[in-house]
């Protein structure tokens, strides 16, 4: 029988009873109370035994009930079940006619075949009728076969089946709302099976990309539990000494140091809600050491709150050694080129101190052989500040002011040859803890990029000033310019803009590099604002000025 024939019957132990086992189950209340009846109501009048239609009602009773559990039917049309609630009111009929003076409320068992046919779903119209007709026909019987049918009677004939069709009524109502309520949760049911499906193959797919990856990738909550990580950075985490928490890796700060302090860590300051990128760690201890470049990203929840981090280990070492052995070559070389020049200028020196032995051709030609041995020594100065590893700095209060107007001053020569306006803008006099010889060779590198790269002429501005704390130095000029993308490089070793390789101006691409450095050193910043011919703006801040008290007093 379709399971729509039981609605109600949607427990385990009821799906494997079996249709004839459900039809037993569904018959058991009625013919349980008919038996009590018949067990109990002799006991109070021995005459209900000899009712003729009382017998023959229990024993339809007992057939209905046998033929529930015997009769195949599984193998009969859909609905031929329903024959036994309405052979129940005949039954029914039987024995409450039997027993009227008796047991005159036994019509009112009629409400178990109607809730039968009302949760079965089957053939709703004649139901419905059923629900009615088979009640009336119960209470109307004895009136019929006395001919007593008055019009009191009839009404009150009519009590009966209209709460039998109330029940009815009602029933089917609550079982049309659970079976739409059981529709709604199977297709929710269905829907939470296909969204845990499509997680699951999300879950595969994300699991596969990040194995193929060749960097680290760990997820973790607020409390730096681990909530994903990838097979590289279960590497990572096999290749070195594990703390006794059981997921920070052991890193140190550069190679063979001591190891990080735990506020340090990568994955603590993730924690802390820090994000940052291309933080440069070593992991392991030893010879076995490896450079490792971190970032992290905070995440966040549906409501914005922060949720945890995703912090990335991407395995640099041969990079960090191909740039260690570059760094040691140009080092090795500058070096070797510095003794020699050291004396080729003073041998150049000493020849063009003997002015009665030179003609005016060989002076002009000398001075050209110094000029350039100058700048060969300037070139490999400035490789070798490059490449060090660190950049001496002796800052104390400089008077910013008079520097800028010493730089300015040695830079005019250069800038009249180049057709370039100097114009200064700075008050008389502005103090800040820097080193002076370091910016004055900051100044120099920025006017000397702002004269070279204004093959038009036109002005180059210095301004300088105090900010809330700071001092912002500003060089503008009005040359070539640069793109957008060329401006985030520049300071990049060797590095030189397309702008200025297709003018051919001469140069290395060393200075910004090391100007850089040198403001960074002094614990500031530098930023370069460019557009393609129209110029470019560098400014630098340096975080610490000296109080007006102070630069007062001096």
């Amino acid at each position: 029988m379709p399971e729509r024939l039981w609605p109600l019957g949607t427990g385990r132990f009821e799906r494997h009873l079996g249709l004839r086992g459900k039809a037993a189950m569904y018959q058991l209340p009625l013919s349980a109370v008919i038996f009590v009846i018949a067990a109990t109501a002799p006991l109070v009048n021995p005459e209900l035994l000899q009712s003729g239609l009382f017998l023959s009602g229990l024993l339809l009773h007992i057939v209905l009930f046998a033929s529930c559990l015997l009769i195949p039917w599984e193998r009969l049309p859909t609905g031929a079940v329903l024959v036994i609630p309405l052979v129940d009111f005949i039954a029914i009929g039987l024995c409450r006619n039997g027993a009227v003076e008796i047991l005159p409320g036994m019509g009112a068992l009629a409400a178990f075949p109607v809730i039968w046919l009302a949760v079965s779903g089957q053939l709703p119209v004649t139901a419905t009728i059923l629900s009615f007709a088979g009640p009336y026909l119960i209470v109307l019987f004895p009136h019929l076969l006395n001919s007593s049918l008055a019009g009191a009677r009839i009404v009150e004939t009519l009590l009966l089946p209209t709460m039998m069709l109330a029940i009815f009524l009602t029933m089917r109502i609550l079982t049309l709302r659970v079976r739409l309520e059981r529709r709604e949760l199977h297709r929710k049911a269905e829907e939470v099976l296909a969204l845990e499906a499509e997680g699951t193959e999300r879950e595969r797919l994300l699991a596969a990309i990040l194995d193929t990856l060749d960097v680290g990738v760990v997820a973790v909550d607020t409390e730096g539990r681990t909530l994903l990580s990838n097979r590289q950075q279960q590497l990572f985490h096999e290749a070195a000494d594990m703390h006794d928490d059981g997921h920070e890796l052991r890193l140190s700060c550069s190679k063979g140091s001591t190891p990080l302090p735990p506020s340090q860590h990568p994955i603590r300051r993730a924690i802390n809600g820090e994000s940052f990128s291309n933080n440069l760690v070593w992991l392991g201890q030893g010879g076995s050491q490896r450079a490792v470049s971190t970032a992290a990203q905070p995440m966040t929840g549906s409501r914005g709150e922060f949720a945890g981090a995703v912090i990335v280990f991407n395995d640099v070492t041969d990079l960090v050694t191909a740039l260690t052995v570059k760094e040691d070559f140009v080092s090795n070389v500058t070096h070797e080129f510095s003794t020699p020049l050291t004396s080729i200028l003073g041998h150049l020196d000493l020849v063009l101190e003997s002015p009665d032995t030179l003609t005016s051709a060989t002076r002009e030609s000398l001075g050209v052989a110094r000029r350039n041995a100058e700048r060969l020594s300037t070139l490999v100065s400035d490789l070798l500040c490059a490449v060090s590893a660190s950049m001496n700095l002796h800052a104390k209060p400089t008077e910013l002011s008079g520097l800028l107007t010493s730089r300015l001053r040695s830079a005019r020569t250069h800038a009249e040859d180049a057709g370039v306006n100097l114009v200064s803008e700075f008050p008389e006099r502005l103090w800040a803890i820097a080193d002076p010889l370091r910016m004055g060779q900051v100044v120099d590198n920025l006017l000397s990029n702002a004269i070279k790269y204004s093959p038009d002429g036109g002005d180059v501005t210095v301004r300088a000033r105090e900010n809330k704390g700071s001092v912002l130095l500003e060089v503008e000029d009005r040359g070539i310019g640069m793109t957008t993308l060329e401006t985030g490089l520049i300071y990049g070793r060797f590095f030189r803009a397309h702008s200025a390789r297709e003018s051919a101006i001469p140069g290395v691409g060393l200075g910004l590099a090391i100007t850089k450095a040198i403001v960074e050193g002094h614990g500031g910043t530098i930023h370069c604002a460019s557009s393609l011919g129209s110029g470019t703006t560098f400014t630098v801040t340096l975080p610490t000025a000296v109080s007006r008290a102070h630069s007062s007093a001096n």
